[in-house]
């Protein structure tokens, strides 16, 4: 294990150097740009006896073999037996080709360019990261999407070797936070035989997770076993899904690299951990059916189209006063409506206080479970994931006491609020030094920090976490800030407030605004505001004062290029 407290099991040693520049994300186990509010790990413990590195100098046996016998060395279920005595111990090279599964993990280098979503016009001073990563079938390599999010150039290094492999991005799913790379270079495939994936682990089943995590710069390997498997929430994606929770220690740098069954085959991709004050050792896996929707998404499509949801707010049914109120028979079981996003295509065919009773033929508990192999339980939402974007799923309702059946076709989520911007600079509009802007999650993170959900205004917090989109185009727009000028005097303290409508007519998103703005013939500008505030410019004078303004401020255009077209 590569633990900064540790290196071997007979000495301690100090800190080790970070895995990059720039201090590394508290919330996952790789460095993220994007900070998310999850703790720090633990810190200064000592290397238990079933975690070990990876390099053979460092590698120890769980027990000394008698004199004469073959010393075993595991591998992960690709494992062979070398016969070395006392007398004649193994060289190096006999150890590396006992565990050719290693030789399939590489490292990941990646210079990030952040927007700046605060000064939407430029760019934050890049950074550079490191990470894990994989090979697999067909000249491909996976690892985390946060550990390529906004790049500019990755490169991979295998193990052992010294050079440095540009990387070329063909898709990164955010959700699932994977993402999919290859090399151009046939040089980098040879001699390397890609990754297998098994199936879904039990619990206690044993799993090893391999990667460059922080305190060194060689291979490193911890060791565990599966504690839990749930519903879990992406850091990363701002989702849920299927996840693994284990005791193998998970730290910055991990990220993107695989975990292992004691069979050698990789059961999913490291990618964050829990730090928190009353928690320890628990990290977290996303696992191969997850792994498989994404690379089979992108082989059906040419592009990562992402996981569906059923558009929906549910209630559980648990309260037998609850559910005799509802019309339900007692051997009748399920979760009721509460709301149907008006952009999802359910909005078509289900109602508020609809019941639930069963999706695609699995019937679903009171308490929103379905069965999940022998003896568990899991959140129907892993119904629905399982499914590819743009496929059908009967879902059956109990509405005013009868039984109706609907075929409805999934989509993916369109939030008010978008939690990502999937790579693309964030969209921006000037006027009279007045700078409107599209809220988003990365905008708040960047405009209250990390602790946006509890720093950042009620109102947009309300909407962030409640409103829905009455339309797919909706946006929420505010003015972010304004540039202080002559023509906008008094107005210089409004910040982060909502532009509900100009000059009367509602305002849907930042391109409607712009073009309200850019044709308007009237004798002034009216902005209606969050808090009924409003904002007065005469027209002519404003737009004559704005170019000044730009050049003042150094600022090349008044508005980003994807509302120019």
């Amino acid at each position: 294990m590569d633990d900064p407290s540790s290196a071997s099991n007979k000495r301690k040693r100090r800190r080790g150097r970070k895995a990059k520049a720039s201090p590394p994300s508290p919330d996952r186990s790789s460095p993220s740009p994007a900070p998310a509010p999850v703790a720090a790990g633990r810190r200064g413990r000592k290397p238990r006896r079933h975690e070990a590195p990876a390099d053979a100098d460092a590698a120890r046996p769980p027990s000394p073999p008698r004199r004469g016998e073959p010393k075993p060395v595991a591998n992960g279920g690709d494992a062979v037996a070398v016969a070395v005595s006392e007398a004649a111990p193994a060289s190096w090279d006999e150890v590396v080709r006992v565990v050719p599964c290693m030789d399939a993990v590489v490292k990941v280098f990646c210079v990030h360019t952040e927007p700046n979503f605060s000064l939407p016009w430029q760019r934050k001073r890049q950074y550079s990261s490191s990470s894990s990563g994989f090979i697999i079938g067909g000249r491909r390599v996976l690892t985390n999407a946060h550990s390529v999010e906004h790049y500019t150039q990755v490169k991979l290094k295998k193990r052992g070797s010294d050079t440095k492999y540009l990387a070329t991005v063909l898709a990164i799913g955010t959700e699932c936070d994977i993402a999919l790379l290859t090399v151009s270079d046939d040089e980098f495939w040879e001699g390397v035989s890609p990754v297998e994936f098994g199936t879904l682990p039990a619990l206690q089943d044993a799993v090893t997770v391999v990667g460059y995590p922080i305190g060194g710069d060689t291979i490193s390997v911890t060791s565990g076993v599966v504690s839990r498997i749930e519903i879990l929430s992406y850091v990363h994606g701002s989702t849920e899904l299927l996840g693994l929770q284990i005791d193998a220690a998970i730290n910055s740098g991990n990220s993107g690299g695989p975990a292992f069954n004691d069979r050698g085959k990789c059961v999913g991709i490291a990618f964050q951990s829990l730090k928190h004050e009353d928690a320890e050792n628990i990290g977290y896996v996303i696992p191969t059916p997850v792994i498989t929707h994404f690379i089979q998404d992108y082989e059906k499509s040419g592009e990562y189209t992402g996981f569906p949801i059923l558009g929906i707010e549910w209630q559980k049914m648990e309260n037998p006063d609850l559910r005799k109120s509802m019309g339900m028979k007692p051997d009748q079981k399920g979760v009721r409506v509460r709301r149907v996003e008006p952009t999802a295509p359910e909005s078509g065919c289900l109602k508020p206080s609809d019941i639930i009773l069963s999706f695609d033929g699995v019937d679903i508990a009171n308490d929103g479970t379905v069965p999940f192999r022998h003896g568990e339980r899991i959140g129907f939402s892993y119904l629905v994931s399982q499914k590819y974007t743009g496929e059908k799923a009967l879902v059956k309702v109990l509405r005013d006491s009868k039984v109706h059946e609907f075929k409805i076709r999934l989509a993916t989520h369109k939030r008010l609020v978008a939690a990502h911007v999937k790579g693309r600079p964030p969209s921006y509009y000037i006027v009279a030094g007045f700078v409107f802007a599209a809220v988003s999650v990365p905008y708040l993170r960047s405009e209250y920090g990390k602790d946006y959900e509890y720093d950042a205004p009620v109102k947009l917090l309300v909407k962030h976490l409640h409103a829905m989109a009455e339309s797919p185009d909706e946006q929420l727009v505010v003015v972010s800030q304004v540039l202080v000028a002559d023509i906008n005097i008094g107005y210089e303290e409004i910040v982060n407030t909502q532009v509900l409508a100009f000059n009367g007519q509602p305002v849907k998103n930042l391109k409607n605004l712009v073009n309200m703005v850019e044709n308007c013939k009237d004798e002034f500008l009216k902005f209606d505001l969050e808090y009924d505030q409003i904002v007065v410019l005469e027209t002519k004078t404003a737009k004559a004062a704005t170019q000044d303004i730009l050049t003042t401020h150094c600022i090349p255009s008044a508005m980003s290029d994807d509302l120019k077209a």
